[in-house]
């Protein structure tokens, strides 16, 4: 393999790896993180950056997978150009002919494996009850494209990627700083989650069309777009009234901190209600939605870390 070949490659990997979308998994990792420190005093750095990359690995697993399934059923072919966002068509990887089917297959399959390797080392140096909490979110990320379950395609996708990203993440990587399972925790990742699947929902829209012809029967395929709108507004609300009970729990009135996306998200209603069937306009939504994810998110991380 020469050179340029080899440049090929790295470029496509990290074009498929989308080291920006990582800031899915980034949040509740942190969250959960800071929470141990913040209630028991727990943190290490070797173990955090392990469990950091064992994520990322798995991400960039689903994305490559993501992006085999989804060439193959057409769906990122038929987006039309004037629907092509940053937030639309997966990674483009083998649409613009970066990457092959095959490689991106490969891809897929090695940084699962490598990603598994990493959680065996934790399962076995630092947390054994962390396993099934692993073992659940490699098996989401597999099967969220990939047949049988092909939860993106029969309208489990948004569910899936609310409970990985929210309550799932966040417990695992407390467990893997606490040494040890509270239940409180995944109610912590509940913002998370309702937000992260928001970001998922308004995404959406750029492939709409795509989708539906590649029979990639999501929710927002499957409410139409007008109607999609209101499930979006609910998850907001969602998103905001499960911090009211994160705080209850805690007795920590640091946790309403993340109101402070609020004004965002009211912002960005009016925009997606405004224009769900202008894809150019609709983009600002769709970058709002992503920006109250993260600003929800530092702000629970400062509300962990007071929370004792």
């Amino acid at each position: 393999m020469n050179k340029v070949e080899v440049k090929r490659l790295w470029k496509g990997f990290w074009q498929v790896a989308d080291p920006r979308s990582w800031i899915a998994s980034t949040i509740p990792m942190f969250v959960g993180a800071a929470l141990a420190y913040g209630t028991r005093g727990r943190f290490s750095l070797p173990w955090f950056l392990l469990s950091l990359v064992g994520i990322y690995l798995i991400e960039t697993g689903k994305n490559a997978s993501n992006e085999y399934v989804d060439y193959k059923t057409g769906v990122d072919r038929n987006i039309a150009p004037e629907n092509r966002t940053p937030f639309s068509g997966g990674k483009k990887t083998i649409v613009q002919g970066k990457l092959s089917l095959t490689e991106v297959l490969y891809i897929a399959i090695i940084t699962f494996l490598l990603a598994c390797g990493i959680g065996l080392i934790i399962v076995l140096f630092r947390e054994p009850n962390i396993l099934w909490v692993g073992l659940l979110g490699v098996l989401i990320s597999i099967f969220y494209s990939v047949p049988p379950f092909k939860f993106a395609y029969t309208g489990l996708g948004e569910f899936a990627v609310g409970f990985t990203f929210g309550p799932l993440v966040t417990l695992g990587m407390y467990m893997v700083m606490a040494l040890e399972f509270d239940y409180r925790v995944m109610i912590v990742g509940l913002p998370i989650g309702f937000l992260i699947a928001n970001v998922l929902w308004i995404n959406q829209y750029p492939d709409y069309e795509a989708d539906k012809q590649g029979n990639k029967r999501n929710w927002v395929v499957r409410l139409g777009k007008e109607k999609g709108i209101k499930v979006y507004i609910v998850l907001f609300v969602l998103a905001y009234i499960s911090l009211i009970l994160v705080s209850a729990i805690y007795r920590n009135p640091f946790w309403l901190l993340g109101w402070i996306s609020i004004p965002l998200a009211v912002k960005s209603v009016k925009i997606a209600q405004r224009e769900f069937n202008n894809i150019p306009k609709l983009v600002q939504a769709n970058a709002t939605t992503l920006l109250i994810y993260q600003l929800t998110g530092l702000a629970m991380m400062i509300a962990s870390l007071l929370n004792g």
